[in-house]
This record gives structure tokens, sequence and C-alpha cells, in this order.
């Protein structure tokens, strides 16, 4: 099979040749993905600096941006820790989530 035709191929493939998933559709509000945390961030406002280097390195896009200071919308957060390890004065403490 010559290059062309294996190229021809893939340009005709669409979007109804892949199964529907929720990153395919543009969002992740699909995947409630809080159940799989089992620590959590909070955030102490008092220490916080307001520079949004948590908002920027959320893999999750978890956390939000409220009267200036981050949130953390534990709805979506996996508890990954990276806020935390990313915050430049530590502001960001991982609690063990509670039964």
């Amino acid at each position: 099979m010559s290059k062309k035709k294996t190229l021809e191929k893939i340009v005709l493939a669409t979007e109804r040749d892949f199964p529907i998933m929720p990153m395919s559709l543009g969002t992740m509000h699909h995947n409630r993905t809080g159940a799989w945390r089992n620590i959590r961030p909070v955030i102490d406002k008092e220490k916080c600096i307001q520079c949004g280097i948590c908002w920027k390195f959320c893999p999750d896009v978890a956390i939000y941006v409220e009267n200036e200071y981050p949130v953390v919308d534990y709805v979506y957060c996996k508890g990954c820790g990276i806020c935390a390890e990313e915050c430049p004065v530590k502001c960001i403490a991982m609690v063990e989530e509670e039964k």
C-alpha cells in the first residue's frame, strides 16, 4: 500500500468513527473525579499572596478564583497535590479526607 493511500484513510476518518467520550465533547463536567481523592488541598487565605500559580498548575482545572482568592472545586479535585507543591508561600496544605 502506498503512502498516499494510507494518508487518504487518515483524512477520511471523522468524528463518527470514534466513540463519544467526555473529553471529545469538550468538557470534563461529566467526570466528577473528586470521589477518587484521599487527601485534599486546603488554602489558607491569610498566607495566600493571590499569585495564581495553584490555578495555573492544576491539571484538573479544579481551582478557580473568587473574590481575588483561589477556591478549590472538590467535585473535580483529585487530590494530586500539585497546587500545594507549586505554591511559593506554601499556603496550601494537603489534609486527609474525612470519612
